[in-house]
């Protein structure tokens, strides 16, 4: 029968126990820590410096935003003030040439009138005139008619 070895029999060693530690003081480590506290330090100091000068920053470039906005106000109010004094003068110059120009209208209306009238007036006397020297023709020819009339009744009686 053949089967297989027997399996090798493995005996194991217990493991060895932990190492202790031992602290030993040593000048690297205490050079370590006063670093770290320096560093530290330095790191707070830098922070307050940094926060310091971002509050002059803040100070300054918020002075010069108002003064900014303070020149862009008094300049835009300058604007405005001139614009005013310009369009006060221009509407003042504006009615005086309203004016004159009505006035001058105002007199060319009154000559046209004027002209107008004398036209009708001359054309009314002209027209009457006229009437009167139709109405006169016709009555001379009317007598001229009946007197005609008057004469040919005569010299037909006569006859």
């Amino acid at each position: 029968m053949g089967g297989r070895p027997p399996a090798p029999r493995v005996e194991y060693i217990p493991a060895p126990p932990p190492p202790v530690t031992v602290s030993t003081p040593t000048q690297s480590l205490q050079t370590q820590v006063e670093l770290t506290k320096i560093s530290g330090e330095q790191n707070r100091l830098n922070m307050e410096t940094g926060a310091e000068l971002d509050r002059i920053n803040e100070e300054f470039y918020t002075g010069q935003d108002l003064r900014r906005y303070r020149a862009r106000g008094a300049e835009e109010r300058l604007v405005r003030e001139t614009e005013g004094e310009q369009t006060r003068a221009t509407r003042g110059v504006e009615g005086a040439e309203t004016r004159r120009t009505r006035e001058t209208e105002g007199a060319q209306e009154r000559l046209t009138t004027q002209t107008r009238g004398q036209e009708q007036r001359a054309t009314v006397g002209k027209t009457a005139e006229e009437t009167r020297a139709t109405n006169l023709q016709q009555e001379q020819f009317r007598r001229y008619k009946e007197n005609r009339d008057f004469q040919q009744s005569r010299d037909a009686y006569k006859a």
